[in-house]
């Protein structure tokens, strides 16, 4: 198996501190032992080469002459020329990895993987913005990438694991003509929509040559404008999550009447005729039908005669319901349309900016005649209630409760007064949490103690992904069971590695 050996020094981001002639002298013992490539700082190559005029590096051994910024990544041309630099002093492979400070840096340096001519080109930016540089290295044309033994054994910042990108993100089957999907957010390390999407991509053959990456964005604007081509096709579209739900459907040449109407979209896809993008929302839907289902399950359980989500009955079980809505941002606008349109009488939306609260409830009530609707303060919202009378739903579409890792979280969107908690839902007939990873979070938990049907936010999840998929790919239907599947199994070996 083919080596490449480094020896890097403090000056370069590594470890060594002595003096520059010993370590020199070891990168070349190992050219002379047979090691495949050599690693050596293009600052200290003139000393390297120098050094060789005696014995020279065996022609079995390709240099690598390379090049680290731990703070930023400088412009394309400033690193095309350091390239080109490189090339001329000798290199058989040049190597820059810089810092990524903005996700539109990743596509600097994928640029410069693609462009290289003068020879073989390593281009990365390190960093979670800089991810997408590692697992599209193969589509742009670097000569390799890297990856990690294991979680937590990266030796740079951003490094995924050697399953992930030979498993999740099949780096073995890309080309130039590998269409790119993705999840765009922040924070989207814990997302597991890579996973999901990508075993449903596997699953279509070759018929469907795509790859879905997580996007660590701050700006959509800057990214799109970074990443987006309307003349090409590389990018085919994007899941949209927090905080960028809002600047999506800003950001879109069209949008659905959904997306439209709601004021946000979770999706955009590259219309094929004029390669712009549109918007959607499958937020909705999604998550107006588990809770749909979660009310159909209650009712069963109670002896009614609830129809079945698969029933020809139009008529939504939230009709005539009261609604609490947790968060006002794109998936909290999503629940609270849905839950109007699925015929709810009176929707409450509580935020921790009250006058987002406010604002949210006054679009609801312009868009929706008659509904009974107020957005209020998450401090203020256990006292408002007893006017409002019986709470039937609540459902968190906020972040509070998240955890990285499969572990639960302490936090719940309703605070940390367990027994205030438990007096607002005693009675509750179905609570919902768009948070998904952990499965069951600490509102979850505290809804099913309060005798509450729960609904995981899993569930809301697979099912806006499965309608993401079928825009991605008009044509295809979405394997929703092995979507779920992959969703439980990434859940799964998070818990196994912690």
């Amino acid at each position: 198996m083919p080596a490449i050996v480094t020896f890097r020094p403090k000056w370069e981001g590594g470890n060594y501190e002595g003096d520059e002639a010993p370590r020199l002298a070891a990168l070349k013992w190992a050219a002379l032992l047979g090691s495949r490539f050599v690693d050596v700082e293009v600052l200290a190559s003139p000393y390297f080469f120098a050094a060789s005029a005696r014995i020279p590096v065996p022609l079995t051994t390709s240099i690598i002459l390379s090049h680290h910024d731990y703070e930023r990544t400088p412009d394309f041309e400033t690193l095309a020329r350091m390239v080109e630099a490189m090339f001329e002093a000798g290199a058989d492979v040049a190597k820059v990895a810089t810092t990524a400070t903005t996700a539109a840096d990743a596509a600097v340096v994928l640029s410069l993987a693609a462009t290289a001519a003068a020879g073989p080109c390593i281009a990365l930016a390190m960093g979670e913005r800089g991810l997408p540089s590692r697992l599209l290295a193969p589509k742009y044309g670097a000569f390799l990438t890297f990856g990690a033994l294991g979680r937590g054994r990266a030796s740079a910042p951003g490094q995924p694991s050697l399953r992930d990108l030979v498993r999740t993100y099949r780096l073995g089957g890309q080309s130039a003509a590998t269409r790119v999907f993705g999840v765009v957010g922040n924070p989207v390390s814990h997302s597991r929509s890579p996973a999901l999407h990508n075993a449903a991509i596997a699953a279509m053959g070759p018929a469907v040559d795509a790859v879905y990456l997580p996007f660590l964005v701050d700006d959509l604007k800057l990214f799109l404008g970074a990443f987006f081509d309307e003349e090409g096709g590389d990018f085919g579209g994007f899941s949209v999550t927090l905080p960028h739900k809002l600047a999506a459907l800003e950001e879109a040449a069209t949008a659905d009447a959904l997306a439209t109407s709601i004021g946000a979209a979770n999706t955009l896809v590259r219309d094929p005729s004029t390669g712009k993008l549109r918007a959607f929302n499958t937020d909705a839907p999604a998550a107006i039908g588990a809770i749909e289902e979660g009310l159909r399950r209650r009712s069963r359980e109670k002896g009614g005669s609830s129809p079945s989500s698969s029933s020809s009955s139009p008529e939504s079980p939230l009709k005539g319901k009261t609604v609490v809505v947790l968060g006002a941002g794109g998936a909290g606008r999503a629940l609270a349309f849905g839950a109007a349109a699925a015929g709810a009488t009176t929707v409450v939306v509580a935020n921790r900016d009250e006058a987002k609260a406010r604002a949210l409830s006054a679009d609801l009530k312009s868009a929706h005649e008659g509904i009974r609707s107020e957005g209020v303060s998450l401090a203020a919202l256990a006292a408002r209630l007893p006017a409002l009378g019986k709470v039937d739903v609540v459902a968190n579409s906020t972040s509070v409760g998240m955890s990285k890792k499969g572990s639960p979280s302490s936090e719940s969107p309703l605070g940390a007064d367990d027994a205030a908690t438990s007096a607002f839902l005693s009675g509750c007939e179905v609570v919902f949490d768009a948070v998904y990873t952990p499965l069951k979070t600490k509102l979850l938990a505290d809804a099913e103690r309060a005798g509450c049907e729960t609904v995981s936010g899993l569930e809301m999840f697979v099912g806006q992904a499965a309608l993401q998929f079928e825009l991605f790919f008009p044509g295809v239907k979405a394997p929703v069971e092995l979507m779920r599947e992959a969703v439980l199994e990434s859940v799964r070996r998070e818990e196994e590695e912690e």
